[in-house]
């Protein structure tokens, strides 16, 4: 089979996902800067020992660059919570490994029924509270707290993926794609600030869907508002916590909604549970015990959906470096997207055809 010509724009996405300049790479290579911009626009072929040159720096597999154009996450579709703070080679790093994420999404629904989409359209909801009750009233929670969260988006239809950014103000991000929702969130959180990015993320699915006000500070708020409904329900926490009288107290309860214990804090101030000097003395007394850690961490959780394809895959000898070889990646690409899971390995194949997937 003769290989496709080399791609500019798969150039561009391992550049971007490397956080690596154009500057830069053309002194390691070595390559002049214009012989580079030539290539990056598709005016130059590169000689094969350049592509080495280029895949060695940028360290992905030669054959990366000679495959067809990639499916691109546009940034207008992505809202980032700390925008301001957020460099802009972190959302572009952040964003290219969105579109390897698409490329793996596809090569797996050839190979599985995956669950599909069963979420709601509340873009003409102006009360975040009110479409995350809506949520809960559609998928049968009632009041109660959400177990396993990962778990519910993904038998409720939406594509989880973890990314690895050695980035403190790169929480999580999310977006459609036609009709399927995506999530990405940065497994380098606390469990419990990655639930809260989850629902957060799930506010901007359903509060944002055609795009054009999901990104600024009030849909930040707006989303920061559902997931703060979602995960802990007012009628829920009124309930549990009739009285609160020191810290102590909170650590204990976050556990029951699998929350931190500043979104608790929180929480317990809106619903007028505690008052304006105990948030400030509770928040105070939080930051001097614990700093910047989680007092009494809960377990992280990952995705059910992609630990049941590696297990199969593996019954039928796929392994997870087979899988970065079709799509043409590093493979430690693919590790930061699957949560780092790995395949159990068992005795025995399963009966041929499309296997359905079913998270319980």
């Amino acid at each position: 089979m003769t290989r496709i010509k080399f791609n500019p724009q798969r150039l561009e996405l391992a550049l971007k996902r490397r956080r690596c300049t154009a500057a830069v790479l053309s002194e390691k290579v070595p390559i002049t800067t214009v012989s580079l911009s030539r290539i990056r626009k598709g005016k130059q072929v590169p000689e094969d020992e350049t592509v080495a040159r280029i895949a060695a720096v940028l360290d992905f597999p030669i054959d990366f660059f000679f495959d067809g154009d990639m499916d691109p996450i546009p940034e207008e579709a992505v809202s980032f919570r700390s925008l301001a703070s957020i460099t802009l080679r972190e959302r572009q790093a952040a964003i290219a490994a969105g579109s390897f994420a698409y490329a793996l999404s596809d090569w797996l629904k050839v190979k599985y029924n995956l669950p599909e989409a069963n979420l709601i359209d509340c873009s003409q909801e102006r009360d975040p509270a009110a479409a995350a009750v809506s949520l809960r009233q559609k998928w049968g929670l009632g009041e109660q707290p959400v177990g396993n969260l990962i778990k519910l988006l993904e038998v409720k239809g939406v594509r989880i993926f973890s990314l690895v950014e050695n980035s403190r103000t790169l929480d999580a991000f999310s977006c459609w794609r036609n009709d399927e929702p995506f999530i990405f969130l940065n497994t380098l959180k606390t469990a419990e600030h990655s639930r809260f990015d989850a629902a957060h993320e799930l506010g901007h699915l359903v509060l944002h869907k055609h795009g054009g006000s999901n990104q600024g500070r009030q849909a930040e708020e707006d989303a920061n508002r559902f997931a703060s409904s979602f995960l802990m329900p007012a009628a829920d926490v009124l309930s549990q916590i009739p009285r609160i009288h020191t810290l102590k107290h909170v650590i204990v309860a976050k556990h029951r909604w699998g929350v931190s214990a500043a979104a608790l804090i929180y929480r317990l101030h809106k619903l007028g549970r505690i008052t304006d000097w105990q948030n400030r003395t509770f928040n105070i007394g939080l930051r001097k015990a614990y700093g910047n850690s989680e007092p009494e961490g809960l377990p992280r959780e990952t995705s059910a959906v992609w630990k049941m394809v590696l297990d199969d895959l593996w019954r039928l000898g796929i392994s997870k470096n087979k899988i970065a070889e079709d799509l043409h990646l590093p493979q430690g690409e693919l590790e930061n997207l699957l949560f780092g899971l790995t395949a159990v390995p068992d005795i025995g194949r399963p009966p041929p055809g499309k296997p359905f997937l079913r998270v319980v």
